[in-house]
């Protein structure tokens, strides 16, 4: 019996009601990108392989723009590791947590995007089910949302012939909400005060199109060395304990 409660099935049937606002927002911002690529001239199938093996969802929308002629490979690695290095840090905050979990550790930090390393944390694991069996259906019920909407979204763009301009604003408007929620619900906001004025100012020195990498700088150099005065007391007293 209770090799059967602390099975897959039964992580993933405990997992998926957590995930659902997940699938609303990732099915629908997938099928953006599907579209989005599409219209660049590529097969659908692409599109479901780069979600599959890159699965970055700020990053599939920026490389999609550097499917023409002339793009800089080196700037092209640049951007998106800039535009994703926040995953470097998810991945180091969890490595006690996914210790144990074997060659799945691997994908698990693989599958560490914005909203699934969210759901890591203020999800309770189900006490009739194994904590790492929960995490890994969290993860792997995320990307598939992403996966289907990417495949769903490159294939209408490829049978139904519309006008997507605009349509990569559904990223734009995903993180606006983030920012939002996570602004409603943090008793500190300092960060997001920070970030806010560091890409306004920015924006001002550099202009729209160079703005974006001297902002991300200058948040992540805000950000460490404001960390005592940003980061909450108690979780500071147990980083520093960590440490």
């Amino acid at each position: 019996m209770n090799r059967k409660r602390n099975g897959y099935a039964a992580a993933f049937r405990a997992a998926f009601p957590y995930t659902i606002p997940v699938l609303t927002g990732y099915l629908f911002i997938g099928i953006a990108f599907g579209v989005m690529f599409q219209e660049k001239g590529y097969n659908f199938l692409w599109a479901i392989l780069m979600s599959v093996m890159v699965y970055a969802g700020s990053g599939q929308y920026l490389a999609v723009n550097f499917f023409v002629p002339g793009v800089n490979f080196l700037q092209v690695i640049f951007l998106e590791f800039m535009v994703n290095i926040r995953h470097i840090f998810y991945g180091l905050s969890l490595l006690e947590r996914f210790r144990g979990m074997g060659k799945k550790k691997l994908y698990m930090m693989f599958s560490l995007t914005d909203e699934t390393y969210s759901l890591f944390f203020i999800t309770k694991v189900p006490p009739e089910v194994d904590e790492h069996k929960f995490l890994f259906a969290i993860a792997m019920l995320d990307q598939s949302y992403w996966v289907l909407g990417s495949a769903i979204g490159a294939l209408a763009g490829s049978l139904i012939p519309f006008d997507a301009q605009g349509i990569d604003f559904a990223m734009t408007a995903l993180f606006v909400v983030i920012y939002i929620e996570q602004w409603m619900s943090a008793k500190n906001h300092l960060p997001a005060i920070a970030g806010a004025v560091a890409a306004f100012v920015c924006l001002l020195v550099f202009g729209s199109d160079n703005f974006i990498l001297p902002a991300m700088i200058c948040i992540m150099v805000m950000l460490l060395s404001g960390r005592r005065v940003m980061e909450p007391q108690g979780e500071r007293r147990v980083s520093e304990h960590a440490d």
